[in-house]
């Protein structure tokens, strides 16, 4: 088949990478596989356009909003995965609820990366129960051996922390969801009594207007530092040399910063939501906190209990090994697009 696939493409995000991986284990499987950036797409008609043009069989989508409802009244039979906030936050929404609603209703299937976001899309649309799949995301990590961490401290401005260094890595766009400044005020006064503490906080500008407030705020405080993205094997590699990656966003779907950290046998610190609880237990597999003097508590207890560490990044690989194989989910999108996409073509 030939499948028109719409996800909003900014570079180094998690849709971009999570579009590019399922591109593969579809196109592994002998289909032809089209990305379009959904973010640049305007309107049901164009994307009709694109179809007949194209002459494309079939239409997969992430994000019900941002990208499935150019899928609706087209005439192609179509897949959508849940992005997270369309589950969290645009439902919120009563005009986007109603547009999600019938891009479900006219989906011959859809995928959830958890349980819980099952759940909540069931709450919603109960009627649409038997078309949700479970299908964690896979992970499969390659960090860049030739990485230079040297010359990336250089470049970043962070030559001048001491030797022993803790560096912090919170991966994420910036835009107010991911909520980066959130634990700011907190590393600020432990950077101050401990100047070897830093938070990177690192990724694409996504909001051009948040992305002012932050470097704004960050101005004034020492210990934080605001890097622009870097090419996914890169950003591997730093994981691999950072102490913790920590996530602090207000909601989430499946974070990949998080998965790929768990595999790249680093400590992950997460803010207490659900989309974080449904993969990180707590004192298991990482350590989740519900605000900035409890998340300083317990980077502390990491940093001082190397048996926590090591007890946290084991359970963490294995839970990765166990149930974000990517083998398993190649199978499971060829399955879903050649069973649910081909009936009736």
């Amino acid at each position: 088949m030939k499948i028109l696939f719409l996800a909003c493409l900014r570079a180094n995000t998690g849709n971009s990478t999570t579009a590019e991986r399922i591109r593969s284990h579809l196109e592994a499987a002998g289909h032809e596989c089209e990305l379009r950036d959904a973010a640049e797409v305007h309107s049901t008609l164009e994307v009709a356009k694109l179809i007949c043009q194209g002459k494309f069989d079939a239409g997969l989508a992430i994000h019900m909003y941002k990208a499935g409802r150019f899928l609706l009244a087209n005439q192609i039979p179509y897949g959508v995965i849940f992005g997270g906030t369309d589950i969290n936050e645009d439902v919120k929404n009563e005009e986007k609820c109603r547009v999600m609603g019938a891009v479900l209703e006219d989906a011959r299937f859809a995928v959830a990366f958890t349980s819980k976001m099952k759940e909540a899309a069931a709450k919603h649309w109960p009627q649409a129960i038997s078309k949700i799949h479970i299908q964690p995301q896979g992970i499969l990590t390659m960090p860049n051996v030739s990485f230079d961490f040297e010359a990336f401290l250089h470049n970043a401005g962070m030559m001048h922390i001491p030797g022993n260094h803790h560096i912090f890595l919170l991966i994420c766009g910036l835009r107010r969801v991911k909520d980066p400044l959130y634990l700011v005020e907190a590393f600020a006064e432990w950077h101050e009594r401990k100047p070897s503490i830093c938070l990177a906080i690192i990724g694409p500008m996504v909001d051009p207007v948040f992305t002012n407030e932050v470097k704004a705020k960050l101005r004034n405080i020492d210990g934080v530092h605001l890097i622009e993205e870097i090419p996914q094997t890169d950003l591997q590699a730093l994981i691999q040399r950072s102490f913790a990656v920590v996530n602090s966003s207000l909601s989430e779907g499946m974070s990949a910063a998080i998965l790929e950290a768990m595999d790249l046998e680093v400590p992950v610190l997460a803010r207490d939501i659900p989309g974080n609880a449904a993969i990180v237990c707590h004192k298991n597999t990482g350590l989740l906190f519900s605000n900035p003097q409890e998340f300083v508590k317990m980077a502390k207890r990491l940093m001082s209990e190397p048996n926590l560490k090591r007890k946290i990044t084991n359970n963490a690989k294995n839970y990765i090994r166990t149930h974000h194989s990517w083998e398993l989910e190649r199978e499971t999108y060829q399955n879903l697009v050649q069973i649910c996409l081909t009936e009736g073509l």
